[in-house]
């Protein structure tokens, strides 16, 4: 009998690596979508942080999940669904809410919009109930072949517009005024930043869910900015913190019988508790050594 690590729950009915292997050819797609996901969600996330755009990616995922939960009743394609609707929310929040006042304002409306409508929808669709609940915490097995060469087609979009805007899109989302004065097209990168944002959100709900976007878009960068500082490691941190985090979530997930989303999501924010830690240390230890080196600076002053 499997060890017990709950009231009447044994590790078989979380963790189960039975015929892995077999399993493991089963979500090939999944795992290439994911990795995709992860290495560009997490070089699109360092902006999202340094904009202040959280709250935005959990409003862009809520109309994201409205378009798919619309595709899933009309017969329609979920990809397409999801990417009309979290491209409509970019352009909305791009448009109408330039300063962070009324850019969280313009997505508190839309959030809930977006999450009445796609429940609506759901509660109206017939089919599976896996295909309901996987817009909300993802499915592994849910990405098929065509729908796998639209994901990766969307992620190399987003990287390849990342490349082509990325010195004005750091220089706009460091310091806004002085790229604007510097001649910094600063309207056209937000739009053009949110479009994007909203194709990368597409992708992440179609394989971890609506509700959890965050944990690809905006941890990873959150985790890799509590370590480094510096222009090029923020980012390749980043992007390595997301790619473990979602390809390691879906191998978990395999074996699980659980969502593949709690494997990502506890993943991703484990990564960022460590690095939490690793800076809590670095930090405690540089005040430490500058309180041990004030009595000695003291003489050479006098």
């Amino acid at each position: 009998m499997s060890p017990r690590i709950l009231p009447g729950v044994e590790w078989s009915d979380v963790f189960s690596f039975d015929d892995y292997g077999a399993l493991l050819q089963l979500v090939s797609n999944s795992i290439i979508a994911a990795a995709a996901l992860g290495i560009v969600g997490g070089l699109i996330g360092v902006f999202i942080m340094q904009r202040d755009m959280a709250f935005a990616v959990h409003g862009v995922s809520e109309l994201s999940f409205a378009g798919a939960a619309a595709a899933l009743l009309f017969g329609g394609s979920v990809v397409m669904g999801s990417l009309l609707g979290a491209v409509a929310a970019a352009l909305i929040i791009g448009a109408l809410g330039a300063k962070a006042r009324d850019r969280n304002s313009v997505v508190g409306v839309l959030m809930p919009f977006g999450l009445g409508i796609g429940i609506l929808f759901l509660s109206l669709y017939e089919g599976r109930s896996a295909n309901r609940f996987s817009l909300l915490t993802g499915q592994i097995v849910s990405v098929s072949s065509p729908d796998l060469g639209w994901l990766i087609l969307i992620s190399a979009i987003v990287f390849a517009g990342l490349l082509l805007i990325w010195n004005p899109l750091r220089f706009d989302s460091l310091d806004p005024q002085s790229a604007e004065a510097r001649g910094v097209p600063t309207r056209r990168v937000s739009i053009l930043f949110m479009l994007l944002l909203g194709l990368i959100v597409a992708v992440a709900v179609h394989i971890i869910g609506a509700l959890l976007v965050m944990a690809l878009l905006v941890t990873p960068a959150a985790a890799a900015m509590r370590v480094s500082h510096g222009p090029l490691a923020v980012p390749l941190l980043s992007a390595l913190f997301g790619f473990v985090s979602a390809v390691g979530g879906i191998l978990l997930a395999i074996a699980g019988t659980l969502p593949v989303s709690p494997y990502i999501t506890t993943i991703s924010f484990a990564i960022w508790g460590a690095c939490r830690l690793i800076s809590w240390r670095r930090d405690r230890a540089l005040r430490t050594g500058d309180a041990q080196s004030a009595p000695s600076a003291a003489p050479s002053i006098a």
